[in-house]
């Protein structure tokens, strides 16, 4: 259904939260402190945020403030034991589209996280392009004129990622965390199998780009040099 980033530094309720969304088909991610949580939202194509207040290094709000003001416009909902009413204002005014208060009830917060993914994300554009390529990550498709090949997730989050840097060099570490995530175990050799399938559906749809691999960088999104 998606995936989403945990920011919460309490491992028993970090536990439950998981075992919760994950029962509902959503993958998280999970960081315990603001500064790893921006990271994270750097690298990987999240569809919501679930962001305790109460983190090790600061508020949660100030990272949600840090995140609107830059223009990421990620679907965030802050969990909190403050419960006043000025609290709660203070969160929505900071950038939160939700607000839910603890102790909470695990249906009730796999609810509004579900709300959350059916909100269409701003931030990007839901059909991003590039050049002669089109990804439709909805249907899990990449176009190139009138013709389409079908993604797998890792492959689309990876197409996500080079696309995102508009023909700049995204780095290996970063690439596996938008294929696969901060939790998942990655097979040494995940990423390169993933980037030769991809290599080859581009060229099936006659794309004018390639993957190219940039030494000791990462790897990019280059067209194709046809004179020869």
């Amino acid at each position: 259904m998606g995936r989403i980033l945990l920011a919460e530094d309490h491992e028993q309720l970090a536990r439950l939260i998981i075992k919760g969304l994950s029962s509902a088909g959503i993958a998280v991610d999970v960081v315990t402190r603001s500064e790893s949580a921006w990271l994270a939202i750097q690298q990987v194509s999240y569809q919501a945020l679930v962001l305790d207040r109460g983190l090790p290094d600061g508020d949660g709000l100030q990272l949600l403030q840090r995140l609107r003001q830059a223009g990421q416009s990620l679907p965030c909902l802050v969990l909190t034991a403050r419960d006043a009413l000025h609290d709660r204002v203070e969160g929505l005014e900071s950038g939160a589209d939700d607000y839910l208060p603890k102790p909470f009830a695990m249906a009730e917060l796999v609810a509004r996280v579900r709300a959350l993914l059916r909100r269409p994300a701003h931030s990007l554009p839901l059909q991003p392009a590039y050049g002669d390529l089109l990804l439709s990550p909805e249907s899990g498709t990449l176009q190139c004129g009138t013709d389409s090949v079908s993604l797998a997730p890792a492959e689309m989050q990876i197409m996500l990622a080079l696309i995102h840097r508009q023909g700049c060099v995204v780095r290996r570490g970063a690439m596996e965390a938008a294929a696969w995530g901060l939790s998942e175990a990655v097979t040494p050799n995940a990423l390169d199998v993933a980037l030769h399938r991809l290599r080859r559906k581009l060229a099936a749809v006659g794309s004018d780009w390639q993957i190219v691999n940039v030494r000791g960088q990462g790897y990019a999104l280059q067209k194709i040099n046809l004179a020869r």
